[in-house]
């Protein structure tokens, strides 16, 4: 990937870096441009992105993506294949890793600090503030990744309260083998799966806890991977 792109990869950290410190382009601009580079960067990988469900991403925006965690390249998986622009929250230990930092301010997304429980509160809150005004975002239910292949860990429960407070549309998404290209050594093409699960809105979930709501997401993503295995 790197190599494919070799003299084109300073322009696009510079370009990305200058929309993460510049008030000039917008978000939505910003998100183009981004999902511009991650097209060319996941064909020069020869990974291909084989979506499914865009029709379940719902019409207007002010929702969240929860999808589960296999790696480092799940963000690109949603950056190539989500045609609506959108933020995530990552934990503060990959915050300060080259290009997702520059890309993670480009979008407006959020570091948490799972060890300091106000300031996680505080990220909760902005998020759903942010989802409330229209800006749509992706955060992973297990907190952590899997290391499991396409087996989940347990979805945290308190993942979903920027939701709750938002009375926003839940999103879930299953991912199929997005861990293999960063962490099979091979240069072999690869495809990655990627299925946009139908919306469960504000309606659905409003009466239940939010350990049942994580339970509830775990389960529709788990029998989705099954079906597309």
């Amino acid at each position: 990937m790197v190599l494919r792109l070799l003299f084109k990869v300073p322009y696009y950290l510079i370009r990305i870096w200058w929309c993460g410190k510049s008030r000039r382009a917008s978000y939505i601009e910003n998100f183009a441009f981004i999902k511009k580079v991650t097209k060319k960067a996941n064909h020069a990988g020869r990974v291909t992105i084989e979506s499914h469900g865009l029709e379940n991403i719902p019409k207007e925006d002010g929702f969240i993506f929860y999808p589960n965690h296999q790696g480092l390249f799940d963000v690109l998986v949603f950056l190539e294949s989500c045609p609506r622009p959108f933020a995530f929250v990552i934990k503060k230990e990959a915050s300060n890793l080259i290009l997702l930092k520059q890309v993670s301010q480009a979008l407006g997304s959020y570091a948490m600090d799972r060890e300091d429980i106000r300031q996680s509160m505080q990220i909760i809150n902005k998020v759903s503030e942010d989802v409330s005004q229209g800006k749509n975002f992706l955060i992973f239910p297990e907190g952590t990744r899997s290391r499991k292949g396409n087996e989940l860990l347990d979805f945290k429960g308190g993942s979903f309260k920027s939701a709750t407070k938002a009375k926003c549309p839940i999103v879930p998404c299953a991912l199929l083998d997005a861990f293999v290209p960063f962490d099979e050594p091979s240069i072999r093409p690869v495809t990655v799966k990627i299925i946009y699960l139908p919306p469960i809105y504000y309606e659905e979930y409003k009466g239940m806890k939010t350990n049942e709501i994580a339970a509830e997401v775990k389960r529709r993503i788990e029998k989705t991977i099954a079906e597309y295995q």
